[in-house]
């Protein structure tokens, strides 16, 4: 068995956007690090590829928005090429016959579109603008700390009523009626919030569409508000609630992260698969490749899924059996179907026709007309394996970004819901390799119905199912977000009860990826997290011992 002739502080594994935030913040302050990939580059699922001949695009991750102020910063990522273009729209609904609406470009010229379907509708936007935004910095607040973990010692229960008191600020900040508004989005269906607030389909379905992003649910199911939220406390260049786009794709995040390691001293290592975490006289003590190479460290650093780190890396005896039977039901499964397709030219919509560059061409093109729509989708895909009335959100950054096609080609990606996560329970016998083309040729098909030329100007395409997420990237039930974004998986609970600050139940063993708080979408939070409470235990002297925080 060879090993590393050289030792490291901390090993990471996984070179995703999160290992490499992790990484930076511990080689920034003076620690040894080695990050281990399985994937010949870096990136994770925030990668951009070629797909076709001269046709490059996000990978899996395709939009962003949620990424941190704090870790561009930090990790100087513009510095570095870094640069984020806001869409020039956010969302853009095409519906049956000449109707569409358009959100984004201002409160005023929004209020006008949905005016269109609703004057009532239009009158009521600034204050659900309002409501949301005050919920939403009830969820920045919580972003950044560190989630409390109930202690059983007398010891520890003035460090918990401390961070109680501590992380309960930004709910008690807000008056009797903001409170009431946090707690119905953080508990209650979107379906049921949207309702209250609106009458016109079109406008629910924009916003909703929120809800069921990676969500294998219905807008109506209880819980399905906060995946909502979750998708709005983000910003571009300093506008709040904006999405946007990385110019040279998603990959360009993580390249600049990969740079900010390289100048920090970081050693990254790619095609490095990790067999299984060593563990030695009861501690995490480095990492064995699948080569038989060990990488010997002081801290051993998991940027995968929680359900992959303990079913696969983590032998059984070294934790118990609550956890471990805890871990096996922790939740995975985002019903996504995920393609990028290289086009010979726009997409020509029939309620707003034009195959030329407009505004509408850069947004959020959501083909779902209503929340009953999306509801009876995730139905079918429950009941049947897919959707055939298919929910897809197709993005064109190409409109904004030429360089990831040829003169007058385009890239679109297609996030397409829903789709089982687990296609043999519906379909016995069968994976998702046997019905991988013909869903694909669904997707299409459902974006023909509303610009009848996108589908004889696709010229190439890659299609990734949830089986080849988890194959290629490592998402358990391609799970975009390492783990449903539920009650009992947020927070104090993420990824189980008493283990949700970073540390594992395996001393020197913590979790940075999306796994942990404050969960997914491509934010470094979670490495940034996980960063500062392993530099507590460093200045504590507790080598990742179990025990209370301040």
């Amino acid at each position: 068995m060879a090993v590393s002739a050289r030792s490291f502080d901390a090993v990471v594994i996984g070179a995703g956007h999160n290992g490499l935030t992790c990484a930076a913040y511990l080689a920034g302050a003076g620690q040894s690090v080695c990050v281990v990939e399985r994937r010949g580059v870096v990136g994770g699922a925030a990668v951009t590829e070629e797909f076709h001949p001269g046709f490059r695009n996000s990978t899996a991750s395709y939009t962003v928005s949620l990424l941190a102020p704090q870790v561009i910063a930090d990790l100087n990522l513009a510095r570095h090429g870094l640069a984020i273009v806001k869409r020039p729209i956010s969302n853009f609904l095409p519906l049956p016959g000449d109707r569409s609406l358009k959100v984004g470009g201002g409160l005023a010229a929004t209020q006008a579109e949905v005016a269109k379907f609703s004057a009532k509708d239009a009158a009521r936007l600034p204050d659900y603008y309002a409501m949301l935004s005050r919920v939403a910095d009830v969820l920045r607040g919580l972003l950044h700390v560190t989630p409390p973990n109930p202690g059983a010692g007398r010891g520890q229960r003035l460090a918990l009523a401390i961070d109680a008191w501590k992380v309960s600020r930004p709910f008690r900040a807000l008056d009797r009626a903001g409170q009431r508004d946090a707690l119905d989005l953080f508990t209650k269906s979107a379906g049921e919030i949207l309702d209250r607030w609106f009458e016109s389909d079109p406008i629910k379905a924009a916003f909703g569409f929120d809800a069921v992003v990676g969500n294998f649910q219905s807008p109506y199911a209880p819980g399905s508000a906060y995946v909502l939220l979750h998708h709005v406390f983000g910003e571009v260049n300093g506008e709040r609630g904006q999405w946007g786009h990385a110019l040279g794709g998603m990959g360009a995040i993580t390249q600049a992260m990969a740079k900010e390691c390289a100048v920090r001293g970081v050693a990254i290592r790619t095609s490095s698969p990790v067999a299984r975490v060593i563990v030695d006289n009861g501690r995490a003590a480095g990492v064995e490749l699948a080569g038989g190479e060990t990488i010997r460290a002081h801290r051993v650093v998991a940027n995968v899924n929680p359900r992959l780190l303990f079913g696969e890396l983590v032998a059984p005896e070294h934790v118990d059996a609550d956890f471990r039977a805890r871990i096996d039901g922790y939740r995975c499964g985002s019903g996504t179907f995920r393609m990028n397709v290289a086009l010979a030219g726009l997409p020509d919509f029939r309620c707003l026709p034009g195959a030329t560059p407009q505004a509408h061409h850069g947004a959020g093109i959501i083909v779902a007309p209503s929340l009953g729509y999306m509801e009876r989708a995730y139905f079918d895909a429950k009941l049947r394996g897919w959707s055939r009335e298919p929910i897809v959100e197709v993005l064109i950054p190409s409109v904004v970004d030429p360089s990831l096609a040829p003169a007058g080609r385009h890239v679109a990606s297609l996030f397409c819901q829903h789709v089982h996560p687990s296609i043999g329970d519906v379909r016995g016998g069968t994976t998702w390799d046997d019905h991988r083309d013909e869903v694909a040729d669904l997707m299409i098909a459902t974006v023909d119905r509303v610009a009848p030329n996108f589908g004889r100007n696709v010229i190439g395409r890659r299609v990734l199912s949830p089986l080849d997420l988890e194959r290629e990237f490592g998402l358990t039930g391609g799970d975009i977000f390492h783990g449903a974004l539920a009650l009992d998986q947020l927070f104090s609970t993420r990824p189980v009860l008493g283990n949700a600050d970073y540390r594992m139940p395996v001393p020197g063993l913590y979790l940075c990826g999306a796994g942990a708080h404050p969960g997914g979408g491509v934010t470094g939070i979670p490495g940034r997290n996980a960063a500062r409470e392993i530099l507590k235990d460093l200045k504590r002297g507790w080598r990742g011992r179990r025990g209370p925080r301040s």
